[in-house]
């Protein structure tokens, strides 16, 4: 469930505000008595140990969503590399089996493009599928072109498009590769208790209308990661560029 919710980071962003908002009003309306200089001290050393222990866990998350976001985005170029590049060698092979390569290798870029802009599931499953039968359909014409005639040149075609269809398999891995949905809850678990904290620390003379800077800072931050960190739900996403720039450049 909180998988699918990640989905939509503004979602996320305003349920992280409003929950993060109401845990510090409730810690704030709990806390009876302002709290002895002693105790202050030691409650402030408690909620400044905390907070760093949050900054730590998100600036790590960050880490990581940027990482996968870097990731996607260099596969996308290795991709569009790897198709032009298998484009220009199927010239090498006879002019029947090129004319349907070529054909084929057209489609195939059009499916991936729509692969990296669709939002639709069903969509999705629909490209994901054709595209593997492109992939069968193309794997088999250059596999007996090679058994036919085993010879260097169309070797090197068939290493090609081995390279077309790896680079698909790891688009779609890093695609998968997520934040966990362990860590995630981590941090929402140490964001409510820092929330809480703030909100318990001030006793009877806390101001009220602090207690919204950091449930707002944090659901900002929260939103940025859960962005970065969605391929498809997110404003922040990979654009095809080089794949459209490549399917004008055939055209």
């Amino acid at each position: 469930m909180l998988r699918t919710a990640l989905q939509y980071p503004i979602v996320i962003g305003l349920v992280c505000f409003f929950v993060l908002w109401g845990t510090a009003s409730f810690g704030d309306r709990i806390s009876r008595r302002r709290l002895a200089p002693t105790e202050l001290e030691e409650f402030n050393l408690v909620l400044g140990a905390t907070l760093t222990l949050l900054g730590l866990i998100v600036g790590f998350a960050f880490s990581m969503a940027v990482g996968r976001y870097d990731q996607r985005r260099n596969y996308e170029e290795e991709e569009a590399n790897a198709i032009g590049t298998e484009y220009v060698r199927v010239d090498l092979l006879p002019s029947g089996d090129a004319d349907k390569l070529h054909g084929l290798l057209k489609q195939y870029l059009t499916h991936r493009i729509v692969f990296f802009q669709t939002r639709d599931k069903d969509e999705l499953a629909t490209v994901n599928r054709e595209a593997a039968d492109l992939q069968n359909q193309m794997w088999s014409i250059v596999a007996g072109v090679a058994q036919a005639q085993p010879t260097p040149v169309n070797a090197l075609v068939v290493s090609g498009m081995n390279d077309v269809l790896n680079r698909q398999g790891y688009t779609q891995a890093a695609w998968w590769n997520r934040i966990p949905v362990a860590a995630w809850a981590f941090i929402f678990s140490i964001a409510i208790c820092c929330n809480f904290l703030q909100g318990y620390s001030g006793g009877e003379q806390k101001a009220r209308r602090p207690l919204i800077v950091l449930p707002l800072v944090l659901a900002i931050a929260l939103l940025l990661l859960a962005d970065l960190d969605s391929p498809r739900g997110g404003v922040i996403r990979v654009r095809p560029q080089n794949l459209i720039a490549l399917q004008e450049s055939l055209h």
